[in-house]
């Protein structure tokens, strides 16, 4: 299976989730207009994958200070050719990003959609959440600004809604 493949078979899993369900929509629309749509090189927008990095038992999520965008987000970007899925693009752009190696995804697929516009283009972004190790010990990447680890309740005051949305929703899922 491609990762073409895998994400359409993702997107349409996650169909049933209320206020997510006209995105995924759209999510797969754009698939099945653009064959090119998982790549960057679709100047039409592209699918994207993140990963929410969380440490549940000290309450907290570790945030990326963007390089490019200058806000705190969560791990994330584009898929490469090495990506079998779209689930495996989000551990990897999590480990790369956090450089913590022992990070596992969160059951039960991804956590939310986020489709916004970025210099290159529309991102039409899957969201997992990746669960730190005991212990983990992060590391700055040459993605990032800075990298630092938030309690829940002052993410809010750091990051825009949509990372704010995006830890509610793992929270939940928690």
């Amino acid at each position: 299976m491609s990762l073409y493949d895998d994400a359409v078979l993702v997107l349409k899993q996650y169909e049933g989730h209320g206020d997510q369900d006209e995105l995924s929509r759209l999510y797969l629309d754009h698939l099945a207009a653009h064959p090119d749509g998982m790549w960057k090189a679709c100047r039409d927008g592209h699918v994207t994958a993140s990963a929410l990095v969380i440490d549940p038992e000290r309450g907290r999520v570790l945030l990326t200070l963007h390089r490019k965008l200058r806000m705190w987000l969560q791990m994330g970007g584009h898929c490469e050719p090495v990506d079998a899925t779209l689930a495996e693009a989000a551990l990897r752009e999590g480990r790369e990003e956090s450089g913590i190696s022992g990070l596992t995804l969160l059951p039960g697929g991804p956590v939310r959609l986020d489709r916004h516009l970025t210099p290159c283009a529309w991102h039409l972004d899957v969201q997992y959440a990746a669960l730190a190790p005991a212990g983990a010990v992060e590391a700055i990447s040459d993605e990032s600004l800075d990298l630092r680890w938030f309690p829940y309740a002052e993410v809010a005051s750091v990051a825009d809604d949509s990372v704010v949305r995006l830890v509610e929703a793992t929270r939940a899922r928690l």
